[in-house]
């Protein structure tokens, strides 16, 4: 059984972080897989460098890199090791530099996140999605009695989870349900997140504009409650690779309200899971917020919708198989 290793060498806590987080644990049900780095979970299994060092002269290993350092390391090892296979993972949600795609030309395999991605690489890739612990993130028994429990006021929630600050759309949110609020007052809208230095001012100001009934719930560590509590979550953002917000949230049977970027439609159908709007289109979002509050049942069915479809295709036991196959094609190159 070969040795898969998976670096973390970020000191910020970022969605990879929390991706490296999930990933590994879920890959040693499969094969031994181990993280290398700092700034984890205390959970999470750790080799030694020295450890690392000793085993990567004398068997196979598979060095799963998400960044561009990593990935430096891991063509440092491959000269230095007995049989080193590389994977890099492309995580980034604009256009990569060369450097990136330099780096990744010389992985022998090449995750992308989304079909975008994948074009954006210019190089032979996998797409493979990632998945969500499926045994954390489940529609709450009584959603009404859940969001009670958050003790933020309203019967209903509808908000937004994830950084505070102006290219995650929260200022669209905000505008568009804003004038919705007097009609429905048993709604209460939130955002669930971190602000900080003038993003922090950013929301405040938000807040301002709807006489200050928009919640700033700031950050949790654990964010499953919130999730479980909210009826509808609007992802309005204008940039993702992927994201994680939307398949916790449909896991959690939330109903999701969210733009269309271009890996979006892959995992939304519209009406169905879920409803999609163009980035900035404030107007469109407004009218699909006027007609879910105004329906809670149908926010309610969608969500349904939503944590089924989750559960039948993104788990992360589903991405954890996908990338045990792919190491596997790796290991079968010749040398």
């Amino acid at each position: 059984m070969p040795l898969v290793v998976h670096p973390h060498f970020h000191r910020r806590r970022t969605g990879v972080t929390a991706h490296t987080e999930l990933i590994v644990p879920e890959l040693g049900h499969h094969l031994e897989t181990w993280a290398v780095g700092g700034h984890l979970a205390a959970s999470v299994p750790r080799l030694a460098w020295r450890e690392l060092w000793r085993r990567l002269r004398t068997e196979p290993l598979v060095w799963h890199a998400h960044r561009n350092n990593e990935m430096l390391v891991g063509l440092l090892l491959r000269l230095l090791g007995r049989r080193v296979r590389l994977v890099y993972t492309r995580h980034g949600s604009a256009r990569p530099s060369g450097l990136t795609r330099w780096l990744a030309a010389r992985a022998e395999r090449l995750v992308t996140l989304n079909a975008q991605g994948a074009e954006w690489m210019g190089l032979p890739s996998t797409i493979v999605t990632h998945g969500v612990d499926l045994t954390r993130f489940t529609p709450p028994a009584d959603r009404e009695a859940a969001w009670r429990a958050l003790g933020v006021g309203g019967q209903r929630g509808v908000g937004v989870v994830g950084r505070v600050r102006p290219n995650k759309g929260q200022g669209d949110f905000v505008e568009a349900i804003a004038p919705l609020l007097a009609d429905f007052p048993e709604w209460k809208p939130v955002l669930v997140g971190l602000a900080k230095g003038p993003d922090a001012a950013w929301a405040e100001r938000l807040r301002a504009s709807t006489g200050d009934a928009l919640v700033l719930a700031g950050e949790h560590p654990n964010v499953v409650p919130w999730y479980q509590g909210l009826s509808i979550l609007v992802h309005p953002s204008y940039a993702e690779a992927f994201s994680m917000v939307l398949v916790e949230a449909m896991a959690a049977g939330c109903c999701p309200v969210v733009t269309r970027l271009p890996h979006v439609p892959a995992v939304i159908e519209h009406g169905r899971t879920g409803f999609l709007f163009e980035p900035g289109d404030v107007a469109t979002l407004r009218e699909l917020l006027r007609m879910l509050l105004r329906e809670p049942e149908r926010a309610l069915a969608v969500g349904k919708n939503a944590a089924e479809e989750a559960r039948a295709r993104f788990g992360v036991g589903h991405e954890a198989r996908a990338l045990a196959r792919l190491y596997a094609e790796a290991l079968e190159l010749p040398d």
